[in-house]
């Protein structure tokens, strides 16, 4: 895989994609290798072939955190879960699936930055599902950024697995092609809500920092940095900019959250729809302006909404979030070709299902697209989800063909 000015090609062709995000990835590849086999087997037949994956775990004490944990302290891998994420690999290889490995987590749900932090500062940890600070927890999560012992342990980590030979099958990670991109963590960001030039400053040197030491271990593989976009950069387009314009970075991305951002109400939704949809794709309109302007693809690699009502079971209906992707899907349908080249829907729940709390994913419940902080049920598509699963289909096969115009 390579990067050619806003394309990515394989084999020297344009290579366009809809994908999903399957955070769990290494956990069922762990726990229920029969689950994974079924799981891939289920996306390949609907032509969704990228998948945006947690390599990194850290082991914490968070509430809300998922249990087990890839990574401690002293930097050991769980050996569970790293064959777990070598199984994944092996078996998404076998399908010609490409895959996204995101690094670390700025939010509490795998540990993450904050996680670091206490390990090697020795700061407290700022729990927001316990506390409610969730601006006090995103300025502390950022210290990552400028905590030497936070860095050695996360550059180590990277090194580890960047160097790792899957169990599976023999091949070293940085000459996997199934590897698609090593990606520096999920939602980076550079603070809480109020802009500041010295943690935007410390936030870019990082990203070049630790993209350049991947590409100096993986030459061959794709670096990213898993931001949201504008809305992840504290509001400041200059610094999202500067984030992507490092020459060891080789795409954009893009996250796009209607609800979360204030513009959809599923309560209310018949009179806040056309409002999201809107400010939905003027939002993509300006990261896909951006990202001409540097020249680099760009991936809209998480979006979604919750099933009608808010409803969390997977017999209920999901028209509101079938009208949204559809919107979602045509608008980049049009625009491949320009930056965008390809998408990962948040997130495929597959066959699992919720426990007996979905409101509250607990140890032992089946994992699902909605990571552990989340209502289980509230954004995942299931196996059941038949019309959200028909129109990702119908995108996957429109994205690979180029640029669709609509009608005048």
């Amino acid at each position: 895989m390579k990067v050619e000015g806003t394309q990515f090609l394989l084999d020297d062709q344009p290579y366009r994609f809809a994908g999903t995000n399957y955070w769990y990835g290494a956990y069922v590849g762990a726990e229920d290798p029969a689950r994974l086999s079924a799981e891939l087997d289920f996306l390949a037949a609907h032509k969704i072939t990228n998948l945006r994956v947690l390599a990194v775990s850290e082991k914490s004490e968070l509430t809300r955190a998922v249990t087990p944990a890839m990574l401690d302290a002293e930097g050991t891998l769980d050996a569970t879960l790293v064959k777990g994420l070598d199984r994944f690999l092996a078996e998404a290889g076998k399908r010609d699936m490409k895959v996204v490995l995101f690094l670390t987590n700025f939010w509490q749900w795998s540990g993450g930055m904050t996680q670091y932090n206490q390990w090697f500062s020795g700061t407290p940890l700022l729990d927001p599902d316990t506390t409610g600070r969730w601006d006090d927890y995103m300025e502390s999560s950022a210290d990552f950024y400028t905590c030497s012992g936070c860095q050695a342990h996360y550059q180590s980590v990277i090194r580890q697995l960047v160097n790792r030979v899957n169990s599976v099958n023999g091949i070293a990670y940085k000459d996997d092609p199934t590897i698609m991109s090593w990606q520096l963590a999920n939602e980076p960001r550079p603070g809480g809500n109020e802009y500041s030039q010295s943690r935007a400053d410390a936030y870019v040197a990082w990203i070049d920092t630790s993209a350049r030491l991947i590409k100096s271990l993986a030459p061959n593989q794709l670096v990213s940095t898993g931001s949201e976009g504008i809305k992840g950069s504290q509001e400041s387009k200059d610094t999202y900019l500067r984030a992507h314009q490092s020459p060891y970075v080789d795409y954009m991305t893009v996250h796009l959250w209607i609800k979360n951002w204030g513009w959809f109400d599923i309560h209310n939704a018949e009179t806040t729809i056309e409002t999201a949809k809107t400010n939905a794709l003027n939002y993509l309109r300006e990261h896909n302006a951006m990202a001409m302007q540097l020249g680099k693809p760009l991936v809209l690699e998480e979006f979604g909404a919750e099933r009608d009502e808010g409803e969390l079971a997977p017999e209920t209906s999901t028209l509101y979030r079938d009208d949204y992707y559809r919107t979602v899907f045509e608008f980049i349908e049009e625009n491949t070709g320009k930056a965008f080249a390809g998408t990962n829907f948040w997130a495929f729940a597959g066959a699992g299902r919720a426990g007996a709390n979905p409101e509250l994913w607990a140890p032992g419940d089946d994992y699902l697209g909605d990571p552990p902080q989340e209502p289980q049920g509230l954004n995942g598509v299931f196996d059941s989800d038949s019309t959200t699963l028909s129109i990702i289909r119908r995108h996957a096969d429109r994205i690979r063909i180029g640029p669709i115009k609509t009608a005048p």
